[in-house]
């Protein structure tokens, strides 16, 4: 995948730049998935406090389904950083991720519908909560997986970020049924782009 993008405004990436590099210490740090969490989640709120870093070619709604764009994949695939972008009322299937992840709201707000699946394959409700801007919530196998979010705003877009373990473009996940019956999938990714963190010579 290239990292070249015609961006139509420019925006200053020094914010994701940063982001990107201290995560990669935190996971050169530990490897312990609470600490990675607890931390993480603090870098990304810091990240999403303020709106003024995200490429529009990264915050693009589409009329037909929700947008995933990946932002920056690490050289060993640890872990992964994606835009996901919502048009009015759209959502996911309940879907699992298989990696632990850290989603935060950029802009709008999004309705999550937790499940568990019990061990006769049979999901169960666990109980519904809102993101709002700046709020970031967390997702392992460990501490619960499997959701279906929808965004929470009928008039405009909503845009979250999200941080996984993994390059999540290419890990083997999969969707559910009602009554849990799943289906794999691989998600990849809406861009064939990606932002060019790299370059100071173009910030603004």
């Amino acid at each position: 995948m290239s990292t070249l993008a015609t961006l139509e405004r420019p925006v200053d990436t020094a914010r994701l730049r940063g982001f990107v590099t201290a995560f990669a210490d935190l996971l050169a740090a530990t490897r312990d998935e609470r600490a990675i969490l607890d931390s993480g989640r603090a870098l990304l709120s810091r990240l999403i406090a303020t709106d003024d870093w995200l490429p529009e070619d990264y915050a693009r709604p589409n009329p037909d389904r929700y947008q995933q764009y990946l932002l920056h994949c690490d050289s060993r695939e640890r872990f992964s950083v994606v835009s996901f972008v919502w048009g009015p009322g759209q959502s996911t299937p309940i879907h699992d991720h298989s990696v632990w992840g850290l989603v935060g709201v950029l802009r709008g707000a999004e309705r999550v519908e937790r499940f568990r699946r019990l061990p006769n394959g049979t999901l169960v409700d666990d109980g519904e909560e809102w993101l709002r801007e700046g709020e970031v919530d967390a997702v392992s196998p460990r501490i619960g997986d499997i959701h279906r979010v929808t965004n929470g705003l009928t008039d405009r877009p909503s845009i979250s970020i999200h941080v996984y373990g993994a390059n999540i473009g290419a890990v083997e996940r999969a969707t559910y049924a009602p009554d849990g019956t799943p289906k794999t999938f691989i998600s990849g990714y809406a861009n064939r782009v990606i932002p060019n963190l790299w370059d100071r010579s173009k910030q603004p």
